[in-house]
């Protein structure tokens, strides 16, 4: 029940429940890309092959919060009970590739077509968990909600990342200890890594059946229009905000996708381990979390529009420098950890504003349409930045990303001069 009484006691509790149910169950959105380079020799990939196996959870994602938002989802069913249901489920089409698929099969073109099929469910799943997860983080905050939103998104990307450190852990070991005593065969490291995640999912289908529940300011029912699109990109304010989250987003999952490729080809040059690559390629996404966490403190601070900008230009010259460093692999570390920090930090800045600035009985409208337009993008990106690598070498391939930023900077600025953007973060541009 709603009241005016000061903020509920159990948000925090609740916060960190919804914090650690988010981070497990995104584990399953990277795994593939984790395992590509095994992947790229079982299955005889191509660069673009391997692309598609991160592209179609995109496709999915972006299909599933598109329907979610038109069925109303989330206020049909007991958002807790959704978000738990969509990462058991998420989980169990994740371990139906290692379980079911041999090598032999996913070569097949058809084999290979079902692959994608379940990583496109997969995606679907994962909009039942993270932007259920954010409208029910809502409902135990109204106040502080920045500081929320950053650390929900840092959940995210710790989760993202994920992958790459299960990746380097002593699986083999593991099995070999287990298997034996029930007469099983050693698997693959690939199929334990997939595994793994899709246990990590399961447990926070378990987690949140148990523990997550709906706070008392639960956000009304918002019905989706569909003429409102349109209007998204009539008004200017939100246009900029939209034009500088569609920036955001061009860089954002191709350097998620492709940065581990870019610091192996580079320790590998070096004489160094690829185990030492994947730490420093958990690292490079995880680290993101720490900036989401300072850009929510700092945005409610000093402004959405500064922190984006700050952000993207960080990110920006990051893409700019990162594909001339192979040949020395320790400052391209350092690169990749600045660029990890700042091409997430300012993503929660995007959706805040255009909840702000759009009309506000059409939020959950202006909200889809964003995230499916985003997340559509980058699958441009994903599937350009291999073919560009192979053309033109990592140096140009990476540059071209910061175009992005580019184009979300000039928009950010664009909005930070106009009379609207004083609804944002009350007042603070």
């Amino acid at each position: 029940m709603k009241t005016e009484t000061s903020e509920h006691p159990q948000r925090w509790t609740q916060l960190a429940w919804l914090s650690v149910c988010n981070l497990l169950a995104m584990t399953l959105w990277f795994s593939v890309s984790a395992v590509a380079p095994a992947l790229k020799t079982a299955w005889e990939l191509s660069p673009l092959d391997q692309a598609w196996l991160t592209i179609s959870v995109q496709i999915g994602f972006a299909t599933g919060a598109l329907a979610s938002a038109v069925w109303n989802l989330a206020d049909r069913w007991p958002a807790p009970r959704l978000l738990a249901a969509s990462a058991l489920i998420g989980a169990l089409l994740s371990a139906t590739i290692p379980l079911l698929f041999t090598n032999e099969m996913a070569r097949t073109h058809g084999g290979f077509l079902l692959v994608l099929l379940l990583r496109g469910a997969t995606g679907a799943m994962l909009a039942g968990i993270y932007p259920v997860g954010m409208k029910l983080m809502a409902s135990w905050f109204r106040q502080g909600r920045g500081l929320a939103i950053g650390i929900m998104v840092g959940a995210l990307t710790v989760g993202s990342a994920l992958p790459h450190l299960i990746r380097i852990l002593p699986l083999d070991q593991m099995a070999a200890q287990f298997l034996p005593s029930i007469g099983g065969s050693l698997p693959e490291t690939w199929r334990l890594v997939l595994l793994t995640a899709s246990g990590c999912s399961l447990l926070a289908a378990m987690l949140g059946f148990i523990f997550l529940r709906s706070g008392p300011w639960l956000p009304n029912a918002a019905t989706f229009d569909w003429s409102y699109f349109v209007k998204v990109w009539q008004d200017e304010p939100l246009r900029r905000a939209n034009f500088g989250y569609l920036g955001h987003m061009f860089e954002l999952y191709a350097m998620w996708t492709w940065a581990p490729q870019l610091l192996r080809d580079a320790y590998a040059g070096a004489g160094y381990s690829l185990d030492s690559a994947s730490l420093v390629s958990f690292a490079t996404v995880a680290v993101g979390g720490f900036g989401c966490v300072a850009a929510g403190r700092f945005a409610d601070r000093r402004g959405r529009c500064l922190t984006t900008i700050v952000s993207l230009l960080i990110s920006g010259t990051c893409a700019l420098a990162a594909g001339s460093l192979t040949q020395w692999p320790v400052l391209l570390t350092i690169v990749c950890l600045i660029w990890g920090v700042s091409v997430i930090a300012d993503s929660a800045q995007f959706s805040a504003a255009v909840s702000e600035l759009c009309d506000q009985q059409y939020v959950g409208t202006a909200l889809a349409i964003q995230t499916c337009t985003g997340f559509l993008l980058t699958t441009l990106t994903i599937a350009a930045l291999p073919v560009l690598q192979t053309w033109l070498g990592w140096p140009l391939a990476t540059a071209i990303l910061a175009i992005g930023p580019v184009v979300g900077i000039w928009n950010m600025i664009r909005l930070r001069g106009l009379p609207q953007a004083a609804r944002l973060a009350a007042g603070k541009r």
